[in-house]
């Protein structure tokens, strides 16, 4: 059965408008997160120079963790991909960031920091895992920063994949 051209054009107009409206809202979104992103770090700054008046272990950690996800928000907007390394390494930080505060706090070994290192260690294994699998089998075969597919008879490379 054929549809009325009527039909099909107001469906093609609100598919375009829709599609509009979703990349308008992720795009606000992505600039809403980096904003706070950017408003925490200039919070702790602020904290360290005035309340303290020294940066501790905990605080340049703290400090790491937020441009690491400024960077990723940054890839995000670029490419459309969330980068999983990212992820990782953020989690790896705020592990560290555990672990330096409770030895300080505590000065005693404990089975807690075992848990902690070890999880520290299953992180940066998957981080190893990620990194092979990224390169075995690339996930963006094209040229960096195009839409177009690679030449004929061009191999990708690590580099070629914008989530190595």
């Amino acid at each position: 059965m054929n549809k009325d051209p009527r039909i099909e054009k107001i469906e093609k107009l609100l598919d375009k408008f829709g599609n509009i409206a979703v990349e308008a809202f992720h795009y606000l979104a992505l600039f809403i997160i980096g904003c706070m992103i950017a408003w925490s770090a200039v919070h702790t700054i602020i904290d360290i120079l005035t309340v303290k008046k020294y940066a501790t272990i905990d605080d340049i950690l703290l400090l790491f963790i937020y441009l690491e996800l400024g960077a990723m928000v940054g890839i995000y907007f670029k490419t459309n991909h969330m980068p999983v390394r990212f992820l990782i390494y953020i989690a790896i930080t705020a592990l560290t960031r555990l672990l330096i505060s409770d030895i300080q706090h505590d000065h005693k070994a404990d089975i807690d920091q075992l848990i902690i290192t070890g999880s520290i260690l299953i992180l940066a294994i998957s981080i190893l895992i990620v990194r092979f699998a990224s390169w075995k089998f690339p996930s963006v075969i094209r040229e960096k920063h195009q839409d177009q597919p690679l030449p004929y008879g061009k191999t990708p490379k690590p580099e070629d994949d914008e989530l190595a």
